[in-house]
Parts: structure tokens; C-alpha cells; sequence
């Protein structure tokens, strides 16, 4: 992505994931674009933005939490306090999700990793792992 490389759209997995964010949550404005990020849902609660992230299972938890928490922080660096929800439609499950100040740490420290991998001149040596088999960018990697 740092490289405007977009993943395979005709993936399995991207096309499923769009299918159920298009099916999903109708009554909720869809899709909004801030910069590099694309923010699947935002609805309001309340007085409340809530900034949600569509997911098709909640297998990947963890790096779906950090991808929130990443527009959650960006969000709150352009002076928009909001809180944020994933959620898993086949599941019927939805997960609050708020920027904390640890949380916080941890997304700067995820940047600063990110940003010093996309500065190398090259790639990491390839390491095969749990999530190249659904990712939409494997052919790059074992082309």
C-alpha cells in the first residue's frame, strides 16, 4: 500500500469482504475516504460518531483492532474524537473498540516499525506464515 500497489481485487476473500460490506448495514453511510483511509461504516450514537470497520470473521481480531485504532488515531490528529466498533455480520457480533492512551503507544509504535520497512530499499526476506494464504497480495510475493 505505501507503494500504490492495490491487492488483487479479483481475490476471493476482497471480493467476499466487499460483498458483505455492500449487504451489510444499510441504513448506515458507507464507504467515506480521508486520505489513505477507506472507513467502511459511520453512524451516529447519540451526540456520537462511531467510525466502524466491516469484517467478514473474527478470526483476524487483533490486526482488525489495530487497523480501527490506526483511524481512530488519524482521525483524532485532524481534532475528531470518535469511537469505533468492528463488526462481523455473519457473526452477529460487534466490538467497541476506543483509542486509550496505551493503545495510542501502540499505534505510534506500529507506524514507526511500518514507516522504517517501507524506508528499506528492499523487501524483508520472505516468510511464510498463517496469513499469506488468504492475503490478496501473494502473488507479489511468490511471483
Amino acid at each position: 500500500m505505501a507503494r500504490y500497489i492495490v491487492p488483487e481485487q479479483d481475490d476471493t476473500n476482497v471480493a467476499l469482504g466487499r460483498l458483505i460490506k455492500e449487504e451489510s448495514y444499510s441504513r448506515e453511510k458507507k464507504e467515506i475516504r480521508v486520505e489513505n483511509m477507506v472507513i467502511d461504516v459511520i453512524k451516529r450514537e447519540k451526540e456520537e460518531l462511531v467510525v466502524c470497520e466491516v469484517k467478514k470473521s473474527s478470526k483476524y481480531l487483533q490486526s482488525a483492532k489495530m487497523q480501527l485504532l490506526y483511524y481512530l488515531y488519524q482521525l483524532k490528529q485532524k481534532g475528531l474524537i470518535v469511537k469505533g466498533e468492528l463488526l462481523f455480520p455473519k457473526e452477529k457480533e460487534k466490538i467497541s473498540v476506543e483509542l486509550t492512551g496505551k493503545s495510542e503507544i501502540e499505534i505510534k509504535n506500529a507506524i514507526n516499525k511500518i514507516q522504517e520497512l517501507v524506508n528499506k530499499e528492499n523487501p524483508p526476506i520472505l516468510k511464510k506464515n498463517t496469513f499469506c494464504k488468504r492475503c490478496a497480495y501473494r502473488e507479489l510475493c511468490y511471483a
